[in-house]
């Protein structure tokens, strides 16, 4: 980079950084007014003593920043403040203010405040300086809802809870943005209609809308704004929960539960309003009934939630990788069959306490609907955290390894033990193709079913035997595995078929029969990988198999061109080029380079852009509620497992897949990720 453009780019950073400050500006200058135009008003002594208490605490703030470098402390002191004063400027509100000059210059500096703090986050995001973190809250965030809350003690006790409440409210919303939960921009619309149009008029509280909105917009703008420029993944930006103890999150639905008992017992409050008494209590009776048993599924889905996080927990912990992998164990798991289980359960949970909240709104309660908003929002954000899990991670795999280390064979086909010679090298090959495998399968987390390795071949009834029961098995949690891959890695005939003892052959007909009685009602994956001398065949075949979803990677070796510079590839090489490539990003091979020995090549069945993870099942669902739930909610879960899982776009869905069938047909990728972690490829 040149001098002149890196001149320029620190320019145009000092430009966005002072859009910052000039918003923090304009916001100081109005607070000062603001205070100095209510103790102008009222000559209310205690105005004065917090305006110039204010003014000390800016003071403190800025020796702090600037000659003792406490940086930390000083902005926490000043957000706590700046909250506190906002508080105060949007409580201490009275119609007399309203044609002063200087209460309109307030309100525009208010105005100007939050326009100029939205440009620059926007400003911000479009050239790419925002820092992104994973937190639930900023500090600063933190400190002003505080300070907001402290102002708010000004008021009686009962109006300064319902307020404090709906701060609750405000903050699990900015936790919902930036977690970019699928119901937080309807959750942040019911929150703005509310507060605006009914929250207050119950309060019976004058406030100032200026001071208000720039104190609401100034919190929800970056967050808002996060939820379409934040590039970081779901494990990312949920890993401060994900990475919390267990004690720790276990403890969180304590507060949670006494939350939601809190909410119903305002509810319950609607019965002593006997206008439409006739209305009211059978309503009340019937859905507060279905609330509760909606909200025991809803408990029992968070406890067993982080029983299995735990879990994973105790498995990333043993195999001590960083912090990127926990998605990948939390897979491996069956951790993504479980979230979208209980999203479908969660959501009627949101759904009861909608129903509930409308049956029993009371428009004269301010803390009813401040607790409304607050129980709806968490309600809202765990919804959010089981639908991005379920979109998220992939499922699970199980693997079998099958090495027959033989080069020579007969003129029928039948494999024979190569001279003494020979033996110890074969054998070191051999072995390093194991462990390649083995290196695949336990970076993957891939369920290992066995590895088996002969040098005297198999015969077709003990292959038989094995791959049976290899394609019968199913996960812990009882579905079966999403995908099952197979290798082998020996010797085959010219179609192809892999080469066994006795002049018996394995075809890939036979295979596919298997699978095809084994899979029968699932949609299950296989994964073939072939490290042999003729795998093209199998390559080309699968590419006209129906109704199944099945790949075949392969590969393909050319002779050496000059014998003295290169050695001609052997069974095996294929193997350790693929896994490295597959499990160290940073590997750098090339399959399209030209001249390569070892040529990649994969085919996919007809109908394998079509497959979509393991989705739960009838049965799966009625295995998850036995496992988890109390009897009296099965009616419940059955309900849910239906309403959820009707599909009403099923048209477009049908245009969707031919699309992706023909472009898979007619322009292959050269790299095409399976969603595993696992990548097929192509030269």
């Amino acid at each position: 980079m040149s001098p002149e453009e890196s001149g320029k780019e620190v320019d145009m950073w000092s430009s966005i950084r002072c859009l910052g400050y000039l918003s923090s500006l304009n916001l100081l200058v109005a607070v000062c007014l603001g205070m100095y135009v209510r103790w102008e008003k009222t000559s209310e002594p205690t105005i004065l003593v917090i305006f110039i208490l204010g003014l000390f605490v800016l003071g403190i703030s800025s020796i702090l920043y600037y000659y003792f470098s406490m940086e930390w402390a000083s902005l926490s002191l000043f957000h706590l403040w700046f909250g506190f004063l906002q508080g105060l400027l949007c409580f201490l509100s009275s119609p007399s203010l309203e044609n002063d000059i200087k209460e309109q210059v307030t309100n525009y500096l208010l105005l100007a405040s939050v326009a100029v703090r939205s440009l620059w986050a926007l400003t911000e995001r479009l050239c790419g300086s925002a820092n992104y973190r994973k937190v639930v809250l900023t500090s600063a965030e933190l400190l002003e809802l505080l300070g907001f809350g402290i102002a708010s003690t000004s008021m009686v006790l009962q109006r300064s809870v319902a307020i404090i409440a709906l701060l609750v409210a405000l903050a699990s919303i900015i936790v919902d943005l930036r977690m970019k939960s699928l119901l937080a921009l309807p959750n942040l619309t019911c929150f703005s209609v509310v507060a605006s149009v009914t929250f207050f008029q119950a309060l019976k509280v004058q406030t100032n809308p200026f001071a208000l909105g720039c104190y609401l917009g100034r919190l929800i703008c970056e967050p808002l704004l996060d939820v379409y420029f934040s590039g970081l993944s779901v494990t990312e930006r949920w890993m401060p929960f994900l990475s919390a103890g267990r004690l720790w999150r276990k403890l969180t639905l304590l507060p949670l539960g006494v939350t939601e008992l809190m909410f119903f017992v305002l509810c319950a409050l609607k019965l002593g309003q006997l206008e439409f008494w006739y209305l009211v209590i059978p309503g009340f009776c019937v859905f507060g009934l279905f609330w509760m048993l909606c909200h025991v599924v809803f408990l029992v889905t968070l406890w067993s939630f982080h029983t299995k996080l735990s879990e994973c927990q105790r498995v990333q912990a043993t195999q001590r990788s960083d912090t990127r992998s926990l998605d990948r164990v939390m897979a491996s798991r069956g951790m993504r069959h479980f979230c979208l289980i209980s999203e479908r359960l969660v959501f009627f949970s949101l759904i009861s306490t909608a129903i509930l909240g409308a049956v029993s709104w009371q428009l004269s309660n301010a803390l009813y609907m401040s607790m409304f908003l607050v129980v709806l929002s968490l309600e809202s954000l765990t919804h959010g955290l089981f639908h991005e899990l379920g979109n998220c991670l992939g499922g699970t795999c199980v693997g079998y390894a099958v090495v027959i280390p033989t080069s020579y064979c007969s003129v029928d086909g039948q494999p024979v033990l190569l001279p003494p010679e020979q033996v110890q090298e074969l054998n070191l090959r051999s072995t390093a193709t194991l462990n390649a495998v083995q290196r695949l399968f336990s970076h993957h987390l891939i369920q290992t079913f066995g590895c088996d390795y002969s040098t005297s071949g198999l015969s077709l009834e003990a292959l038989q035997a094995k791959l049976r029961s290899f394609l019968e098995l199913r996960t812990a949690d009882g579905p079966r595995h999403d995908t099952y891959l197979i290798y082998y890695s020996g010797h085959t005939l010219p179609t192809g078929d892999w080469a066994l003892t006795g002049g018996d052959c394995l075809r890939m007909e036979q295979l596919l029969d298997w699978w095809r009685e084994r899979n029968v009602g699932f949609s299950s994956r296989l994964m073939l990988v072939l490290d042999t001398e003729n795998s093209l065949p199998w390559v080309k075949a699968v590419r006209r198999v129906e109704g199944l979803y099945v790949a075949v990677q392969g590969a393909e070796m050319s002779p050496a061109g000059d014998a003295e510079s290169q050695v001609a590839p052997q069974l095996g090489d294929f193997t350790t080029e693929w896994v490295e490539y597959n499990c160290n990003p940073d590997s750098g091979m090339q399959w399209s380079e030209r001249g390569r020995l070892i040529a990649a090549m994969y085919g996919v069945s007809k109908c394998w852009s079509d497959y979509r993870l393991h989705l739960p099942t009838g049965n799966d669902v009625a295995k998850h509620w036995k496992t988890h739930f109390p009897r009296a909610t099965y009616p419940l879960v059955s309900v849910a497992n239906w309403c959820c899982g009707l599909n009403l776009l099923w048209l477009c869905s049908a245009c969707l897949r031919c699309f992706r069938r023909y472009k898979l047909a007619w322009f292959p990728p050269t790299i095409l990720d399976t969603g595993q972690g696992i990548k097929l490829v192509r030269s």
